[in-house]
């Protein structure tokens, strides 16, 4: 049961882009990437995936809208043979990030709830890891402690929660209840206070 959980907004870092994971997709599945008029096809796939949050344009805005020539080569679609799309991710980054200087960010990650839990997360936080890595030398990305099967995703592709967060006591409870249902060595370092990554 996962009644328990604290509801906590929080960050996770990956501090170096070394031995990035190389998980390719299920059979029936590709890659495609950002093109025009993508928009409702990314508006589509939050609704179907989070009915009850309510994404706008306005967020999409928000996020890229000085930067929509980024888009072409960062934002990645998961489409079946058939064409059609079930997934999004995004390949990021932020220029400053908290004073700490310049990161790659995993955004946006939603998968059609039709397409859920059939192996399409990992390999699409993978691509873009790849991408990222490619400019960047380490990556960030916020969740929640609610989405225990995001983390777990987050974690096995070699992210850590941030450092910096350790005094946020809401933070904290947040990964105490999910480190109860997860028993990941990562979360318990930082619980301990053992990782210094990313300051």
């Amino acid at each position: 049961m996962v009644d328990d959980l604290i509801d906590a907004d929080v960050y996770m870092i990956r501090p170096t882009m070394n031995d990035l994971p190389d998980w390719p997709l299920p059979a029936g599945y590709r890659f495609r990437t950002y093109r025009d008029g993508d928009l409702d096809v990314w508006l589509a796939l939050h609704h179907d995936a989070e009915p009850f949050l309510p994404i706008g344009p306005e967020h999409f805005a928000r996020s890229f809208g000085g930067r929509l020539s980024a888009l072409y080569d960062r934002m990645f679609f998961v489409q079946t043979l058939e064409g059609e799309d079930v997934g999004s991710i995004t390949a990021w980054w932020e220029d400053d990030r908290q004073g700490r200087g310049a990161w790659g960010r995993i955004h946006w990650v939603i998968v059609a709830r039709a397409h859920q839990r059939r192996g399409l997360a990992k390999p699409m936080t993978a691509h873009a890891l790849r991408r990222i890595a490619r400019d960047h030398s380490r990556a960030m990305l916020g969740t929640n402690t609610l989405r225990l099967w995001a983390i777990k995703t987050y974690l096995d592709c070699g992210f850590i929660p941030d450092p910096m967060q350790r005094s946020d006591a809401k933070v904290v409870q947040g990964w105490r209840s999910a480190q109860e249902h997860l028993r990941h060595p990562a979360i318990e370092q930082w619980l301990q206070g053992e990782t210094t990554f990313g300051r």
